[in-house]
């Protein structure tokens, strides 16, 4: 899937990035990732700030875990954990050209992640059967690489734009019956069955290669990864309306849209991160 806009021209990135356990659960297991990195280095990123792309790449990425206990939070941290000792690794593929390569070295970063989640889950009782969601990006200039598995979301907000578009595909049966027009937003939000995933990181899951794809971006254009439980109290429209909102008065879009998902449900941990091609 590869979606491509004209121009390029963004010089850096902007991000914000908040998550919270919402107002029923005990734990958070939920986790996010900002990561600059370099063919020397790898540097977390801190939940709001803004750096250029000229000669670092960037990733963010949300995770939600699942698992008795506290091995759901495991599930996320180890995911997230994995990219960052892996990703940098692969910095040199994007020096010569990510195009070409991309879908091979998330096929691999993705299969370790799932070998590391069933090695654990197996190896301990608290975390037997443990799982993970994950949507990543990776940011070069001008294109936006990305791998996912799950129900966790990435969405792409075109710049002077009131359009968003869910680049990445719930892996549920809900979530297919709505890319295929059988439902409506609302019916996919509220139904029964619209968080059973047929597909997950780690567990008793066949491994199957995560959704691929690229997006070209230029500068003003937006991307929001969230975790399911943000979208469980927003729709579309209100996700762009915040966001456009925040980022209008120099807000924090990523704080805007928890507080307000919260607001409407908060049975579950809710998850933003926001990043702005400036």
């Amino acid at each position: 899937m590869i979606h491509s806009t004209q121009g390029g021209n963004a010089q850096g990135l902007r991000w914000f990035g908040r998550t919270d356990r919402g107002r029923v659960r005990k734990n958070n297991e939920d986790s996010f990732l900002g990561l600059a990195f370099d063919g020397r280095e790898a540097q977390h990123l801190g939940r709001l700030g803004e750096a250029p792309l000229k000669t670092t790449d960037f990733a963010f990425a949300v995770s939600d875990g699942m698992g008795g206990a506290k091995s759901g939070e495991f599930a996320s941290r180890i995911a997230i954990e994995k990219i960052t000792k892996l990703l940098p690794k692969s910095f040199k593929q994007s020096a010569l050209g990510l195009e070409a390569g991309f879908e091979d070295v998330f096929a691999e970063l993705y299969q370790q992640i799932h070998r590391a989640l069933v090695f654990v889950g197996e190896s301990y009782e608290e975390t037997q059967g443990m799982e993970a969601t994950l949507s990543l990006g990776w940011f070069s200039p001008g294109w936006m690489y990305f791998a996912h598995v799950g129900d966790t979301r990435i969405y792409y907000l075109p710049k002077d734009s009131n359009d968003i578009k869910q680049l990445t595909h719930d892996d549920t049966y809900v979530g297919w019956m709505f890319r295929n027009g059988q439902i409506n937003e609302r019916e996919a939000r509220t139904h029964p069955r619209r968080n059973v995933l047929q597909k997950a990181l780690g567990g008793s899951n066949q491994f199957v290669d995560p959704q691929v794809g690229a997006v070209g971006y230029e500068a003003g254009d937006i991307f929001l990864f969230s975790s399911d439980g943000l979208t469980e109290g927003l729709y579309n429209h209100q996700l762009v309306e915040f966001v456009r909102e925040e980022i209008a008065r120099g807000g924090n879009p990523a704080h805007r849209l928890v507080d307000e998902s919260i607001a409407r449900d908060g049975r579950d941990n809710v998850t933003a991160v926001v990043i702005q091609a400036v």
